[in-house]
C-alpha cells in the first residue's frame, strides 16, 4: 500500500480525514510566545534519560519538566537536567502546565496511546517514541485524533532523520543497485535484555519489555526500526506477514520471545526478513538491501555499497556521492565500499527535526502516517507469531 493511501484505507475516509500535509502537518510557530520550546519528558527510564543530554545540547529546545511513576527513575531524569526541571509523578497534571509546549513520550509501549491521546487533547506537540501504539484500533483512533488537530506529531523512528539513511534511501529509489529483490535484516542483542530491579515489587515496571501486557517485545522495540526502513524504501506496506519465535535462550519467567523470525511480502513482490536474537551471539544490527546489480549494507551509523561486477582498479572512484576505493583498506569483501556521509547521531538529529517541524509548521520526516504504518505492521507481526497464523494487511 502506498503511504498516501494510508488514511483512506485505514477506515478514516468516512470521517472526512485525508492524509495530506495540511491535515497531518504542524501548527505554525506563531502559536508559541517565544522561540524557546519548552519540552517535557514523560518517562525517564533508559530511553528518556538517554535523550535528555541530546536535548540539552540543542539550542532553543529546553527540558522544563520530567515525569515518571517510579521515584528512582524520576530522580534520574531530574539529575539529567541538573535539577532545573519540574518533577511530576502524574502526566495528567503535567499536561495542565500551560508553560509546556511539547512532550516527549518515552514510557512503556502499552501506555503510548493513552498518553499521546491526552497530549493531543491538551494541544501539546508530541514526539512519541516507537512503536507508535499497541493495537490496531488504538492506532486508528490516534491517527484520527492527531489528524483533526493542529499539533506537530513525530514518531521516534530516528533513522528517518539520519542523513546517512536518507542518502541511502535516495540511492535505492534511483536504482543505484538496480531493482530491489529482498531485504535481510538482523538485530542481535548480547545478554538477556533484562534490567536489574531495586526491589521485587518493581519487576514488571522496570522489565516491562518482558511481559506481553505492556510490550511488543523485540519486534516493537528493535525490529520496528528496520520494518520502518523497508516501508520507507519501498513506499509500501506489507500485504502478507508470517512469523515465528520462542523463549529458547532465557527461561526466566519472561512472556515475550527472546528470538523472533519474520517474513514480510510486499505488493511489489519484494520479500523482507527480520531476525532478532537476544543472547551472546555476535552479529549486532544490520540491514542488507539486495538488488539485481549490487547490495547496500547498513549498520546504525555506517553503510557500504557492493556491485556484483567489480569496477576496475583506479586511484579514485566516486559515483553519485558514493565515495569509492580511494584506499585498498576501505573495501570490505562481504560489504563493499563505504558510503561516507557526515551526520549527527540519528537520535539527536531526530530531536533537531522535531524542533524545526514545530517552528516551521512542516510535517516531520518520521510522522504520524509513517509511524502508524510501522505500528500496524508490528501488530500484525505479533499476531502472526502468537496466533501461529499468516496475517494479511486489510
Amino acid at each position: 500500500m502506498k503511504r498516501r493511501e494510508f488514511v483512506v484505507k485505514s477506515g478514516l475516509a468516512s470521517a472526512g480525514v485525508i492524509a495530506t500535509t495540511s491535515v497531518l502537518g504542524a501548527t505554525s510557530f506563531s502559536s508559541l510566545s517565544t522561540k524557546e520550546i519548552n519540552l517535557a519528558v514523560i518517562g525517564t527510564g533508559g530511553r528518556g534519560c538517554g535523550l535528555i543530554p541530546f536535548i540539552n545540547d540543542i539550542k532553543g529546545l529546553n527540558v522544563t519538566a520530567v515525569c515518571d511513576v517510579l521515584p528512582f527513575r524520576l530522580e534520574e531524569g531530574l539529575a539529567k537536567t541538573n535539577h532545573k526541571a519540574k518533577a511530576y509523578k502524574d502526566y495528567k497534571k503535567l499536561l495542565k502546565d500551560t508553560s509546556i509546549d511539547a512532550v516527549l513520550i518515552a514510557t512503556p509501549f502499552s501506555t503510548h496511546y493513552e498518553i499521546a491521546m491526552a497530549a493531543v487533547k491538551a494541544k501539546k506537540h508530541v514526539y512519541c517514541e516507537k512503536t507508535l501504539a499497541k493495537g490496531l484500533k488504538e492506532i486508528d483512533n490516534l491517527v484520527a485524533a492527531v489528524s483533526a488537530s493542529n499539533i506537530t506529531f513525530q514518531t521516534g523512528h530516528q533513522y528517518h532523520s539520519s542523513k546517512l539513511y536518507t542518502h541511502v534511501v535516495a540511492l535505492l529509489k534511483k536504482g543505484e543497485i538496480g531493482n530491489i529483490k529482498s531485504f535481510e535484516c538482523q538485530w542481535y542483542r548480547n545478554g538477556n535484555w533484562r534490567k536489574p530491579v531495586p526491589e521485587p515489587k518493581y519487576e514488571k515496571a522496570v522489565n516491562w519489555r518482558m511481559y506481553r501486557e505492556f510490550s511488543g517485545g523485540m519486534t516493537a522495540e528493535l525490529s520496528s526500526h528496520q520494518i520502518d526502513f523497508v516501508n520507507w524504501v519501498l513506499d509500501e506496506t506489507p500485504k502478507k506477514i508470517m512469523g515465528t519465535g520462542g523463549i529458547d535462550f532465557w527461561d526466566d519467567g519472561r512472556e515475550t520471545y527472546d528470538n523472533t523470525h519474520l517474513i514480510f511480502e510486499y505488493p511489489s513482490g519484494v520479500k523482507a526478513q527480520f531476525k532478532c536474537l537476544t543472547s551472546y551471539i555476535p552479529g549486532g544490527y544490520q540491514i542488507k538491501v539486495i538488488g539485481d546489480k549490487g547490495t547496500i549494507t547498513l549498520s546504525t551509523l555506517k553503510a557500504w555499497i557492493n556491485f556484483y561486477k567489480k569496477p576496475q582498479k583506479s586511484k579514485h572512484v566516486e559515483v553519485d556521492g558514493v565515495s569509492g576505493a580511494t584506499a585498498p583498506s576501505d573495501y570490505i569483501p562481504e560489504k563493499g565500499t563505504p558510503i561516507k556521509i557526515q551526520h549527527l547521531n540519528p537520535s539527536k538529529q531526530a530531536l533537531v527535526d522535531f524542533k524545526d517541524a514545530i517552528l516551521t509548521g512542516k510535517q516531520p520526516i518520521s510522522n504520524l502516517e509513517t509511524g502508524a504504518n510501522t505500528a500496524k505492521a508490528v501488530q500484525l507481526a505479533l499476531d502472526a507469531m502468537y496466533n501461529e497464523k499468516v496475517q494479511y494487511w486489510e
